[in-house]
């Protein structure tokens, strides 16, 4: 599972360089509010980048590859909803992309979910053998 490796430290990456732009590049250009949305957007995606890693290093431990997989999957899908929502709303003021910003965040719960059921078979298996 490199694949999650490399979308996980891109999406890191990435996170830092939002965060630096918000920080400096956004502070007169948008209201208060838009940068603590802006800031709630680079925060939800340096956790679920940092997921996208952490689901490919529990395959190593002998966790469901396909469950992680799914996890994996959830956390990039949820990056690009929940987060790619906000960081349009900040910066184009478009505002029929907000109703999508709950579906990331429902992604981002399923993929939990996913790597809690991988975690709780591993242990179930183990205790097994």
């Amino acid at each position: 599972m490199r694949l999650p490796i490399v979308i996980g430290a891109f999406f890191a990456l990435t996170a830092v360089m939002a965060g630096a732009f918000g920080a400096h590049g956004l502070r007169n250009l948008v209201s208060e509010r838009s940068l603590e949305v802006f800031q709630t957007a680079v925060t939800y995606q340096m956790y679920h980048a940092i997921a996208l890693v952490l689901a490919a290093l529990l395959s190593g431990f002998g966790l469901s590859r396909r469950l992680l997989g799914l996890a994996a999957g959830f956390f990039l899908v949820g990056i690009l909803l929940f987060s790619g929502s906000l960081y349009t709303l900040v910066l184009t003021d478009i505002r029929w992309v907000g109703p999508i910003t709950p579906i990331g965040g429902l992604c981002f719960m399923i993929g939990w979910a996913l790597l809690l059921s991988a975690g709780a078979r591993r242990q179930v298996d183990k205790g097994r053998g």
